[in-house]
């Protein structure tokens, strides 16, 4: 009865309330518009009215401003398909409260759809992805929402936050919002992951709440996920590095920072063993089915470096190569895929699902680099050229795929599976994911690029929504065995942050150059050793006809090896030696190389005639259309 009487005063007091507010809110500021192939933009500043309820668009009939659409408080965007080029608008935006009362409209902005630049057509992905992130980022935390499916699930991830904090240093370089604005959600998402959230021997959990910071559910999973968390340390790291200026903002990021980092144990997620755990419960321990010992290759790349990089709770460098390199099983050595060669791995020759080459690389740069497996730059290209290979043959005839439309990763599926980890041969049901190519860029921006133009200009509006492209779409089938089309019409932050992300390594390797230039974990990456690669991943290394390497032999050796090579007309080249460490030890130089089967003789001497001690060694031959590299090992 109590209950029933304060909800009628309750609400005859917000009914006394509206009838007596009369104070329309002021008018939106900041009104921008972009104009783009088939659909436009518009973008403001947020009002800060307690009472807002949101803003009305108004456009340009002919003869006067009429209403046209009603957007949210909480989204200060608008677009509209217009589906042609060459389209003008003329747009105003006003304001209204729970009272009704509107405000003036704004300064009028005008559109006119154009055919497109490729930096415009990135400028417009970044900035619509963007969105997800700001505009729907938790109005709590400031964390980043598991997915969106008509904003009805509001769990915040940590690994979606970590992608979604190196959004935000993005989105403050490409000017979607100023530094002072990234400098705000930033502290509240620090405060509330140092003073709210739920940590389990400094790691967090794979979901939490918004509103608690209390553990929400994954599957079994109630306690701390050591790989989310490495997700997530990645972006902070990279974040920490980009505010550097001395001012009480960002002195006071870079602290709170530290502190998370500092007080994550990796070492505890060993639970003793030679690799780590992804998972500790605190009801479980890590006695419980959801977890186990991690080996690449996948995703997991990330956690085993920063696990060595720790100033404070560091794993020894040793169980990256039996964790991470699984004693040295992560080497793959099966067959080339359509002329590419895969170093890493155990997924029948495909490379598995895309993803496996973007979450760990947001941050870490592999071009010129590699550990004692891979060059990851040069794995990661390959898998995403076999990739495109894969979807342009369409071995299983799905509808669509094609050298445009192609991309098979981790992401929502047809109805009756719903989310999958879609890959080449093993896992392929028709579903494309537009993330699996646009995060790809780096490596194959041709090709991914011309996704991106196949998915806007093809699909248009069905793959179009508020936040870029849509999380995934079937063009086979409708759901489980029945013939249609499916378009997702959700999003998922693990998908759009490696979209943002990996085109502004592309454009510009900022997010690549802030993470790497840490000086943890600059240390990590020399304990573990990562070393100088001389390839040049600049360039096509496409198979050259005119060279073929055969391999040194013997191999082992003692005294000395014939690198033995075949060239199908004279060459001048170079040949040099490097040790584990990448230092050039030695060059031997051939010139005049006749046509047919050669050898170059190395004797275990460097360029200053001293014997060099057992171990493994690399060569590389250079001044060739492309580099060609073999690996040896000096035993005495």
């Amino acid at each position: 009865m109590k209950r029933i009487l304060f909800l009628t005063i309750f609400c005859n007091l917000q009914f006394v309330l509206a009838q007596s507010d009369l104070t329309p809110p002021v008018v939106p500021i900041g009104v921008k518009s972009y104009s783009y192939e088939l659909h436009i933009d518009l973008t403001w500043t947020a009002n800060t009215e307690i009472d807002l309820a949101g803003y009305k668009i108004y456009k340009w009939n002919g003869a006067q401003f009429i209403y046209h659409a009603t957007v949210s408080k909480d989204r200060t965007f608008y677009w509209e398909w217009l589906g042609a080029t060459n389209v003008s608008g003329r747009y105003k935006i006003s304001a209204y409260d729970f009272s009704n009362n509107q405000s003036e409209l704004s300064e009028e902005v005008s559109t006119l759809t154009h055919i497109m630049s490729d930096n415009e057509f990135l400028d417009m992905v970044q900035r619509s992805v963007f969105r997800y992130f700001w505009d729907y980022g938790d109005p709590n935390s400031g964390l980043a929402r598991e997915r969106w499916d008509g904003g009805r699930d509001l769990t915040n991830t940590i690994g979606g936050s970590g992608f979604g904090i190196m959004a935000l240093l993005v989105g403050i370089e490409r000017g979607f919002i100023t530094r002072d604005q990234g400098l705000d959600r930033m502290l509240k998402i620090l405060n509330f992951l140092t003073n709210v959230a739920e940590k389990f021997h400094g790691a967090f959990p794979h979901w939490l709440s918004g509103n608690t910071g209390k553990v929400v559910k994954f599957g079994v999973q109630d306690g701390g996920d050591i790989v989310e968390t490495s997700f997530l340390i990645q972006g902070l790291l990279t974040a920490s590095e980009y505010f550097n200026q001395q001012n009480q903002k960002e002195n006071e990021i870079r602290q709170l920072i530290a502190n998370i980092w500092h007080n994550v144990d990796w070492n505890f997620y060993r639970n003793g063993s030679t690799g780590l755990y992804w998972n500790w419960s605190p009801t479980m321990g890590f006695n419980f089915s959801d977890t186990f010992i991690f080996h690449g290759w996948n995703e997991t790349l990330i956690a085993y470096i920063l696990a060595v990089a720790s100033p404070t709770h560091p794993i020894l460098p040793t169980y990256y190569r039996s964790g991470w390199g699984d004693n040295g099983n992560i080497k793959y050595l099966g067959p080339q895929r359509y002329g590419y060669d895969l170093f890493v791995g155990k997924r029948e020759g495909f490379g598995g699902p895309l993803f496996f080459t973007h979450y760990s690389f947001l941050g870490f740069d592999p071009r010129s680099i590699r550990d004692l497996y891979a060059n990851y730059f040069i794995h990661n290209r390959n898998q995403s050229l076999i990739n495109w290979e894969y979807c342009k043959e369409n071995p299983k005839k799905f509808n669509g795929y094609s050298s445009e439309c192609w991309g098979l990763t981790a992401s929502y599926s047809i109805p009756g599976i719903d989310y999958s980890a879609h890959e080449p041969q093993l896992n392929d049901n028709g579903t494309i994911a537009p993330t699996a190519a646009l995060s790809s860029m780096p490596y194959t921006p041709q090709q991914s690029l011309s996704a991106l133009k196949y998915f806007y200009r093809t699909q248009g509006s069905k793959l179009w929504g508020d936040f870029g492209f849509k999380d995934a779409f079937n063009l086979t089938y409708s759901r489980v065995n029945l013939y249609g089309e499916w378009f997702s019409n959700g999003y998922l932050a693990i998908d759009q942050g490696p979209i943002i992300c990996m085109i502004e390594n592309y454009r510009t390797g900022l997010l690549w150059k802030y993470f790497m230039q840490n000086n943890d974990v600059k240390n990590g990456l020399n304990k573990i050793p990562f070393f100088t690669d001389p390839n040049d991943i600049n360039e096509d290394t496409f198979i050259d006809s005119d060279f073929k390497l055969i391999g040194n032999y013997p191999n082992p050796f003692n005294g000395e090896t014939k690198i033995e090579f075949y060239v199908s007309k004279p060459v001048d080249f170079t040949i040099r030696i490097f040790d584990m460490l990448g230092q050039n030890l030695k060059t031997l130089n051939a010139r005049n190389i006749s046509e047919g089967l050669n050898s170059i003789v190395w004797n275990g001497r460097d360029d200053f005639g001293n014997l060099l001690a057992s171990g493994t060694y690399f060569y590389i031959f250079f001044n060739l259309k492309n580099k060609y590299a073999g690996k040896m090992i000096l035993l005495k």
